[in-house]
């Protein structure tokens, strides 16, 4: 990787940071648009999930107070299932299908968002949210995606922002720590990838502290569609033809 590539690398995560530091969420969905043109997606999924133990387990302490471990345990025995048979299917993949799947799934949730309409929230049931927790497994064990379903889950079923947040961030972070030990027993984690996350630890932790900072400041309907804006321009990246930039 030469030194251009790097530096939209760690662009790419600096940037993916400051926005999970501000919605506890997002990270994968920012860098993937530039992350699956730089590295394979084997690599993509061990990065975003190492990267989202650091990201999501701030979130956790942030919201700690609202915590309610009985609303957790479908989403994570979910996960759990859901897991092994993502990272079966990881070396199946194909890149270019990997890259459009993950650009529609992209610009169908940053479409649908903007658009918002107003739906009566989904009554929470334990049957469901394990089944949810499942689907967040299988994206999570196949691209390391672990918070796309169960956040998107969590938002049709309503409540507050940070009633929202107290279930899925430590939802995606036990996805995350299942995803980790699944994809080193697959033999997924490398050497190269470790290095690939420390080099950008630096640059992963300055834009956490600055998202964790603008948390609360920002107006939150210019900051959600700023974001969302961001999704579809990821999306579309991922979609559209572009320039292999390795």
């Amino acid at each position: 990787m030469d030194a251009g590539v790097l530096a939209l690398f760690l662009l790419a995560g600096f940037a993916g940071a400051v926005v999970s530091g501000i919605a506890g969420f997002a990270f994968g969905l920012v860098v993937s648009g530039v992350w699956l043109h730089i590295v394979a997606p084997a690599q993509f999924a061990v990065l975003i999930v190492i990267t989202g133990l650091v990201t999501q387990g701030y979130g956790i302490w942030k919201v700690r107070h609202a915590l309610t471990w009985r609303a957790l345990v479908p989403f994570i025995v979910g996960g759990a299932i859901g897991i092994p048979i993502g990272t079966a299917l990881l070396g199946y993949a194909e890149p270019e299908r990997m890259r459009l799947g993950i650009g529609v799934l992209l610009i169908v949730y940053s479409v649908y968002n903007l658009a918002r309409p107003n739906l009566t929230p989904i009554t929470p049931h334990p049957a469901a949210d394990g089944v949810a927790g499942a689907l967040n497994g299988i994206l999570s064990g196949l691209t390391g995606l672990g918070g796309v379903i169960v956040t998107v889950w969590c938002q049709l079923r309503g409540g507050t922002k940070d009633m929202q947040r107290a279930v899925y961030q430590p939802a995606i972070f036990a996805t995350f720590v299942m995803t980790a030990i699944s994809l080193a027993a697959a033999g997924q984690v490398t050497v190269p990838t470790l290095t690939l996350f420390a080099t950008a630890l630096p640059v992963l932790l300055a834009g956490l502290w600055i998202g964790v900072r603008l948390y609360g400041r920002l107006d939150d309907a210019a900051f959600r569609k700023m974001v969302l804006v961001l999704l579809l321009l990821s999306g579309l990246t991922l979609v559209l033809p572009l320039p292999d930039l390795m």
